[in-house]
C-alpha cells in the first residue's frame, strides 16, 4: 500500500505546502517494486499549479491525477497562481468528475482503491490542501487540521505517531514527515522506507518580487534527514530511560532549562 503525508508548513513570506511519500508499491501475489506517488501538476512553461499525492491502485490515482491537472491547467490560464478561494472552486469541479468517474466503474462492479491528496499556493502565502477520499467527496484540511495523511501506513502508526510528536506549522516538518514514514516502514511490510519523495512547493521573494518556488529534496537534504532520523529515535529512547531512572518531573526541569 503507501502513506503520503500533506503538510502546510509556515514560512518567512507564508504558508507552504510539503508532500511527502514513501515509494513501494506491492502486487497482489506480493511482488514489491518502487512507483511514484506523488505527482507535480505544472502548466504547458512548468510552472507549479499544485501537487497530488495519491495511494491506492496506480491506474486510479494516475486517473485522478490527470483529471484534477485538466481541471487545474484551465483555471491557470485564466489566472496565475490559482488563488486560495478560486482554488477551492477547482477542487469542487474535480470533485464533481470523480464522483462520476468512480461512481461508473462501481456500477461495472470494479471497487476503485483510491485516495489523493492536492495541495497548492497562492502568491498571498494562502495554502490549499484538500483530501478526496475513494467515492471522489472532497474535504479541505488546510484550515483544520493543517494536514493530510493517507494510504495503509495512516492506520498502522502514521496519525499515531503526528499526534505524539505534535502537528505545528512551526516545526522541521521535512523531518517530521521522513521520520513518519521511516519509523512507519518498520512495522507495516507494505509502506517503504522515507527514499526522498518529497516535493516543496512555496512564495520565494527575489528583488520585491513574487514567484511560487517548487521542487523535490536533493541528495543532500536527504542524507541529512536520514542521519537526523536515527539521531533522534535513540534520543527519544534516552528520554524514556531517563524518565525510568530520574522520574519525569526531573527529566521536565532539564528540558525546561535548555529549552529556556
Amino acid at each position: 500500500m503507501t502513506l503520503v503525508i500533506g503538510l502546510k508548513w509556515a514560512t518567512e513570506h507564508g504558508e507552504a505546502v510539503l508532500m511527502t511519500s514513501d515509494t513501494k508499491a506491492t502486487t497482489s501475489l506480493g511482488i514489491a517494486y518502487e512507483m511514484k506517488k506523488i505527482y507535480p501538476i505544472l502548466s504547458d512553461d512548468d510552472k507549479a499549479i499544485a501537487v497530488a499525492g495519491g495511494a491506492g491502485d496506480a491506474a486510479f490515482i494516475k486517473q485522478g491525477v490527470r483529471l484534477a491537472e485538466k481541471v487545474l491547467l484551465a483555471y491557470a490560464e485564466k489566472q496565475y497562481p490559482v488563488p486560495q478561494d478560486t482554488f477551492e472552486g477547482a477542487a469542487s469541479e474535480i470533485e464533481s468528475k470523480l464522483v462520476t468517474r468512480l461512481g461508473e466503474l462501481r456500477r461495472k462492479g470494479i471497487e476503485p482503491s483510491f485516495q489523493m491528496v492536492l495541495g497548492s499556493v497562492d502568491l498571498d502565502g494562502r495554502a490549499s490542501m484538500y483530501v478526496f477520499n475513494s467515492m471522489g467527496l472532497v474535504e479541505a484540511v488546510h484550515d483544520n487540521p493543517g494536514y493530510a495523511i493517507i494510504g495503509s501506513g495512516m492506520i498502522t502508526g502514521g496519525m499515531l505517531l503526528l499526534k505524539m510528536i505534535g502537528y505545528e506549522s512551526s516545526l522541521e516538518l521535512g523531518l517530521v514527515s521522513a521520520f513518519i514514514i521511516d519509523s512507519v516502514s518498520e512495522i507495516d511490510t507494505s509502506v517503504g522506507p522515507f527514499a526522498g519523495e518529497s516535493y516543496f512547493m512555496r512564495v520565494k521573494v527575489d528583488g520585491g518580487q513574487k514567484s511560487i518556488a517548487f521542487g523535490p529534496l536533493t541528495d543532500e537534504a536527504v542524507l541529512e534527514y536520514k542521519k537526523k532520523i536515527g539521531a533522534r529515535r535513540e534520543l527519544l529512547k534516552k528520554l524514556w530511560k531517563l524518565s525510568d531512572a530520574h522520574g519525569e518531573e526531573a527529566v521536565r526541569r532539564c528540558l525546561s532549562k535548555v529549552h529556556d
